[in-house]
């Protein structure tokens, strides 16, 4: 008998066979979950690596680990980092907020089907077929304070024009209202979805106990659409949370002249951009990933708790 077919070989295959067949599952996914891995490993590893030192200016300059200082120097900036952290937390959770209201209107409004629903449904899922980049330059021509046609209807029923992106103290908010244009169809698709799923014999049940509209939506509804509501924020607060283009399209850099619009993004961007400080940059981007992580976590706490 051959070597190749010695019954240490034919046992070795064997054993293999075995092993690979209950392993399967890993090995097919193996390397999908091995790229995504690496491109997730090595950016995250690069920029950890310049946060520890005193990378800046040219990138060919040779560079000195200076340890945790970038880190303290962000921590310790009250005129730009803190400010823009409670703008990130402030836009985030103005968007959330409205989109997530207005997102269960319009998800029960097409819950049940009516003529013509097709037609509706095509027209509010409209917003997210256009960029960011172009939305921010469509509502910047919008909210222009001289030209912009939004000032030029309120001229109609003599009110008079608005600075809107110009004005510090309300660009933020104008954004938070172009968020919300734009990605509450996203979140009622998702809402949409749930109500979709649900059983009618719950909500038949209540209507014969005598709950009106809003008990059922409040008692039954809601409760039943908790793990759909939660998926929904996490999306909406995970991209919400790390929104760049829209901002920068509509307020260019730094977030406006006065930084009123600065989020941790846009912050970033131009500590690497604009002053090539690439170490202090990649300080402030892991800082925001930690902020990410710990918002997740919480959120996925919250859930665990109603859940239990």
């Amino acid at each position: 008998m051959t070597a190749l077919h010695s019954p240490q070989t034919i046992g070795a295959r064997e054993r293999f066979s075995r092993w690979s067949n209950r392993h399967r599952k890993w090995l097919f996914a193996a390397p999908a979950i091995s790229f995504t891995v690496l491109l997730l490993a090595i950016p995250l590893g690069w920029t950890l690596f310049l946060s520890v030192t005193d990378a800046k200016r040219s990138v060919r300059r040779k560079f000195d680990f200076n340890g945790l200082e970038n880190y303290a120097q962000v921590l310790t900036d009250t005129e730009r980092f803190w400010p823009a952290v409670w703008r990130t937390f402030a836009f985030t959770g103005g968007a959330l907020v409205f989109e997530l209201i207005l997102g269960m209107i319009i998800a029960l409004l097409l819950w049940k089907p009516f003529r013509g629903q097709g037609a509706v449904r095509t027209i509010i899922l409209l917003p997210l077929v256009a960029t960011p980049v172009a939305v921010g330059m469509m509502w910047r021509l919008l909210f222009e304070p001289n030209i912009g046609f939004i000032n030029e209807m309120l001229s109609w029923v003599g009110i008079p024009a608005q600075p809107w992106l110009a004005d510090p103290s309300t660009s933020l908010a104008t954004l938070v209202f172009v968020d919300v244009w734009q990605w509450t169809p996203m979140v009622a698709l998702i809402l949409l979805a749930g109500l979709t799923g649900l059983s009618d014999e719950p909500q038949e049940a209540a209507k014969v106990d005598g709950a009106n509209g809003w008990q059922r939506f409040w008692y039954v509804t809601v409760p039943l659409m908790r793990s759909v509501i939660v998926a929904a924020v996490l999306l909406r607060g995970i991209d919400a949370l790390k929104t760049f283009d829209l901002i920068y399209a509509t307020k260019g850099k730094g977030g406006g002249a006065f930084h009123d619009a600065e989020t941790l993004n846009i912050y970033a961007y131009g500590l690497s951009f604009d002053y090539n400080e690439y170490g202090v940059a990649s300080a402030v981007l892991l800082l925001f990933f930690l902020i990410i992580l710990a918002v997740i976590w919480v959120l996925q706490m919250q859930r665990k708790v109603k859940d239990s």
